[in-house]
């Protein structure tokens, strides 16, 4: 169990959970990132969104890519210093003339086979990718002479399985993160316990930006 602080609602609280714990290993699980140059793909997504706030609360400097305008903003008031909108912007070009063509140091990525053939471009040497999720294709060709080339280590996770510790180090980290300043938690909408059905129905149409919360107490 973890104590919320005053100011963060049940509601705000459970939108933190997984996503929250996946973003903070994503970016963590391998030491400090101060001074860094981090990319967030999907900055505006359940985990992106907690990603770039907890990048920049651990000194890094933060590109996100989003699909659209709304996710722009929403990946903006996360804190990130860079917003790529990918489907109508050149992300290898923007983020190199960012870094001054030194790449990233490490990515936190959504979606490693949709995303691999871009990602090889704008690594800096001896970076991370660190893997959660790779839906668009979930059966990739690891390009691993590329990856040597550039000492790039890939770093994949899923939360269940990573280790007690390193879970323990998460949530009190995490806890240090919200009680030090105010954080942006990403709330769609509310239903009660009844409703629960027309909340997995918010969910399923797809068009969502937040996160969807059933209220057991409503």
């Amino acid at each position: 169990m973890t104590p919320l602080p005053e100011d963060v609602s049940f509601a705000a609280g459970a939108t933190l959970g997984i996503p929250c714990m996946t973003a903070w290993c994503s970016l963590f699980c391998d030491g400090p990132i101060t001074g860094q140059t981090v990319l967030v793909t999907g900055g505006a997504g359940a985990v992106g969104h907690y990603a770039v706030q907890l990048a920049k609360w651990g000194g890094a400097t933060v590109i996100a890519t989003v699909s659209s305008q709304p996710k722009d903003m929403e990946a903006r008031l996360a804190g990130a210093d860079l917003v790529i909108n990918y489907r109508t912007e050149d992300v290898v070009a923007k983020v190199m003339a960012f870094t001054e063509n030194r790449g990233v140091d490490r990515v936190v990525d959504v979606d490693f086979g949709g995303n691999i053939a871009t990602t090889l471009k704008i690594m800096a040497l001896n970076s991370t990718i660190a893997v959660y999720a790779t839906n668009g294709n979930r059966t990739p060709v690891i390009p691993m002479r590329d990856l040597m080339e550039k000492c790039i280590a890939l770093r994949t996770l899923v939360l269940f399985a990573l280790p007690p510790p390193l879970l323990a180090a998460a949530q009190e980290d995490i806890s240090k993160w919200l009680a030090a300043g105010t954080r942006v938690h990403n709330i769609a909408a509310q239903f009660p316990l009844s409703e629960t059905a027309q909340a997995h129905l918010a969910v399923e149409k797809g068009d969502k930006l937040r996160t969807v919360i059933v209220d057991c107490a409503r």
